[in-house]
């Protein structure tokens, strides 16, 4: 059956849920066990990556900005796709009676688990206009063979 219980108000029960939240999120993020994050100066530069699926072809796109070709590295161990680069930009102007130097500099790398097998003989990576284009082709399928039984 139903217990009658006091009506102790709604804000109550919104502040203890609102207090319980903060703490959850506040032992998550202090948690020391948790490897540490770098702080850099401005947003972290992570590039966004596409990923299309064709007929004959997985194709991969990432926007790497001001990287170039060399920066940027590209790995495919197992069924596993690693893009890792680093951006570094330096920007000097002198004029008149100022001096200014600007430095930023950060680096990514992401992976990706490939669903399927790929001709690895056949993989490309195009960098074009701060746009990388990995071509990773599908292997053949395998067909299947009749193989005749003698007695």
């Amino acid at each position: 059956m139903f217990e009658l219980m006091p009506f102790t108000g709604r804000g109550r029960s919104v502040n203890r849920l609102r207090r319980d939240m903060d703490d959850l999120w506040s032992r998550f993020f202090d948690d020391s066990s948790l490897p540490l994050i770098p702080q850099t100066e401005g947003p972290a530069f992570i590039p966004t990556v596409n990923v299309k699926e064709t007929d004959n072809a997985l194709e991969v796109t990432a926007e790497v900005p001001g990287l170039k070709p060399e920066e940027i590295e590209v790995n495919l161990t197992g069924n596993i796709l690693t893009l890792k680069g680093e951006k570094k930009e330096e920007k000097e102007e002198s004029k008149g009676s100022y001096h200014l130097v600007e430095r930023r500099f950060g680096s990514f790398q992401r992976s990706f688990r490939l669903p399927m097998d790929l001709d690895r003989a056949k993989v490309q990576a195009k960098h074009k206009d701060g746009v990388l284009t990995i071509t990773l082709p599908k292997a053949a399928k395998e067909t299947s063979t009749a193989i005749k039984v003698e007695s």
